[in-house]
């Protein structure tokens, strides 16, 4: 299975390379890798500060992690924080995020990138945000004795770390110290397969709202200007460009009468 895992790896970058010509997302996955292991061993190489590393498959999991990743940053001033990501929607965004010391794509899943990556970072402790179970960065973390948990995971029966050839996937999970589910079922579902380094601690991304709405409003003196003349307006947030089909009637028809922000 191990040979299989490797496998699907290798085709699915493979996949991305003749992609990348024709696909933007892509075309950053590849670029942001050449070189990489290099350019980190290079950025880290005079630094000796002790380091956590906390990695995020894309900017979802990052909103997920970051008020834990704020919160390391106050309880250990003296750490540095290396922040990494797997996909190019995570990293363009936040590639100059001041809440990290540093901000890298995370090399491929092989033995050679992770035997140089954890040789380079040297973490105290590893944080993977609530899925991306990478066996070969799991497997060089345990050997060096570096801790490595799941913050806000979520498990469903239908993955396959719960099925009955699904053991060497369940073996990956078992190279945790400690994984923190969002929610009972899901902790029910890892204890029922032997797991018992496993905790509920709930959704982080309510950390974020209630922090927001306890913060004092930023002034948006651009948007106040634009529905300074009382008019209706329709916020659409977290729009994507597959969306827009669907609004466009919508702002066609009421152009004038409204206000439209589109986020």
């Amino acid at each position: 299975m191990r040979f299989l895992y490797s496998l699907g790896l290798a085709l699915y970058a493979l996949l991305l390379r003749l992609a990348a010509p024709f696909n933007p997302k892509a075309a950053a996955w590849v670029a942001g890798r050449e070189g990489l292991l290099p350019r980190i061993a290079q950025a880290l190489a005079t630094d000796t500060a002790p380091r956590l590393w906390v990695h995020c498959a894309s900017l979802g999991e990052f909103e997920q992690g970051r008020p834990l990743i704020e919160g390391l940053r106050r309880q250990y001033p003296g750490h540095q924080i290396v922040l990494t990501f797997f996909s190019p929607s995570g990293y363009e965004v936040r590639k100059n995020w001041a809440g990290a010391d540093y901000v890298f794509y995370l090399p491929l899943d092989t033995a050679d990138h992770a035997r140089a990556f954890v040789q380079a970072v040297q973490p105290r402790l590893a944080i993977f945000v609530k899925y991306e179970f990478w066996y070969y960065y799991l497997r060089e973390l345990r050997e060096r004795g570096i801790p490595a948990v799941v913050v806000a995971a979520i498990f469903r029966p239908g993955q396959i770390f719960f099925k009955p050839w699904g053991g060497f996937f369940r073996q990956i999970l078992t190279q945790l110290q400690h994984i923190f589910t969002q929610n009972d079922a899901s902790a029910e579902l890892l204890r029922g397969i032997g797991l018992t380094r496993v905790s509920v601690a709930g959704d982080t991304r309510f950390d974020t709202v209630a922090a927001t709405a306890l913060a004092p409003p930023r002034p948006l003196p651009l948007a106040e200007a634009f529905v300074a003349d009382g008019a209706p307006v329709l916020v659409s947030g977290s729009t994507w460009p597959e969306d827009l089909p669907a609004l466009a009637p919508l702002l066609r028809k009421h152009a004038r009468a409204m206000r439209f922000i589109v986020a």
